[in-house]
């Protein structure tokens, strides 16, 4: 039986702390997580100086992060993503090489080879018994799959469960205890609808429709939908109406698919549970229908960051994946992509899976529109890139299709496409003729930051807001 807490300074008073130690959380509450704020706030009254911060991820809520850096106690934040008060803090006062962003297959990687030092884990765990067992899936703050925590617990120093659902014993769970130092009881998590805290409803907007449409006559046209294929796509509502259009093709051809990954929606439950695919392997639920299906449904299992994206595990899922569909911020003439950073320097959002999976697809499609509130996506180069133009095929948007020249293969598929293909520079002109040539950014500031690919290599460069 592990050692059990319901008082956090009872639990405190256990813990080795000093200044400069590492502790990590992870993100799965998303804006409805309580914890983080719970430790950070405790951490900011004992005063500790020099923290190293590695969340899997920041979001709005997340204040408490906020207040250590306002009170100078931050040295380093290593995330994968994060928006809200926290990113507007370090667009405007960020230090010298005080932020640094990995993709989910990255943190992990850096996790298993001991770059990213933890000295405490504080896990959020929904349901533990006393044995530190814990799963997602079950108890009044299920948030479904516990991914990026996994390399948490296995790999920091000390783990901290923290849960308000603690139980004699689970017989399914997704954190085995065996490398568990102690469990805290608190009343609640937080609000497990905080999850939903993007776009999770499939787009109705005449011109994301049409981005979906042309996506998925271009996904038929390159012969990607057939027997035993694999799928990802996100939460953003372009996405989502792609998705749903897959699932039409696959009803109407009697296709089954092999599976899919990644985060996990209602959209992609559905064509599980009618049978068109056969297994959903989840490192993040992204709605409260995925959180109910993680508990019930055998072939929707709970995987890993390592076993998701790992880039040097040869056993990751997205090694085998066939087709990605993601999103962009910017892409510039050399397909890189940005969905870090503005145009102003504010960061707001990050990597997540999006390099991980243009990496290792076998084809991966970005849908955007070609302008966003009279700005053209595209420049000639993107602000900061967060996936590397070589991992990017194609880019699909209301007014044309462009194909990364890299893919020759694609190219000779499409020769006599009756779609609308083009170079991405037309694209572009096409764009400019609405909205005409944009103005030249200023010089860029004091830099703060660095963007990492997934091995660890240092792709581009983060600086304060202009």
């Amino acid at each position: 039986m592990k050692p059990i807490y319901y008082n956090l300074n009872d639990l405190f008073k256990t813990l080795t702390l000093f200044d400069g130690m590492g502790i990590s959380f992870h993100h799965h509450l998303r804006n409805g997580d309580a914890i983080t704020n719970l430790i950070t706030t405790e951490f900011h009254h004992r005063n500790l100086k020099k923290l190293r911060l590695f969340p899997s991820a920041i979001f709005p809520s997340y204040h408490g992060i906020l207040t250590l850096l306002k009170a100078d106690q931050v040295d380093t934040i290593t995330t994968n993503y994060l928006n809200g008060p926290v990113a507007d803090y370090f667009a405007k006062h960020g230090k010298p090489n005080s932020l640094k962003m990995q993709t989910h297959g990255g943190r992990a990687r850096a996790f298993i080879e001991g770059e990213n030092k933890v000295d405490i884990a504080f896990v959020t765990a929904p349901t533990v018994d006393r044995e530190g067992r814990a799963s997602g899936a079950q108890g009044k703050s299920a948030c479904g799959s516990l991914g990026y925590a996994i390399e948490d617990v296995h790999y920091a120093s000390t783990v901290v469960l923290i849960t308000d659902n603690l139980v004699d014993a689970l017989d399914h769970y997704q954190i085995d205890g065996t490398t568990v130092d102690a469990i805290l009881v608190v009343e609640s998590l937080g609000d497990a609808r905080g999850i939903v805290s993007g776009t999770t409803s499939i787009t109705n907007d005449p011109v994301g429709v049409k981005i979906a449409r042309n996506a998925t006559n271009l996904i038929q046209e390159l012969g990607l939908i057939k027997p035993g294929f694999s799928f990802q796509s996100g939460a953003g509502g372009i996405s989502l109406r792609v998705t749903e259009s897959i699932k039409t093709l696959l009803r109407d051809k009697n296709i089954t698919a092999s599976f899919f990954s990644g985060g996990i929606t209602k959209y992609h439950v559905d064509m599980l549970e009618e049978g068109l695919v056969k297994t959903l392997y989840d490192v993040q639920c992204f709605d409260l229908d995925a959180i109910k299906s993680i508990d019930k449904n055998p072939q929707h299992k709970a995987i890993s960051a390592n076993d998701y994206a790992n880039p040097n595990n040869p056993h990751r899922i997205i090694k085998d994946l066939d087709i990605v569909i993601l999103g962009a911020t910017e892409i510039d003439l050399d397909f890189n992509v940005n969905v870090t950073t503005d145009s102003y320097n504010t960061i707001i959002g990050g990597s997540g899976g999006h390099s991980d999976t243009a990496t290792d697809a076998f084809v991966s499609f970005i849908v955007t529109p070609l302008m966003k509130a009279r700005t053209p996506i595209i420049k000639e180069r993107v602000n900061t890139i967060t996936t590397l133009g070589k991992h990017i095929d194609c880019l699909i948007t209301e007014r044309g299709i462009a194909i990364n020249p890299r893919r020759h293969d694609l190219l000779e598929q499409l020769k006599d496409s009756h779609l609308d293909i083009v170079s991405i520079e037309t694209l572009m002109a096409r764009a400019h003729h609405y909205t005409g040539s944009p103005q030249k950014t200023q010089p860029k500031k004091q830099p703060i930051g660095v963007v990492e690919d997934r091995d660890g290599t240092i792709i581009d460069t983060l600086y304060t807001k202009e």
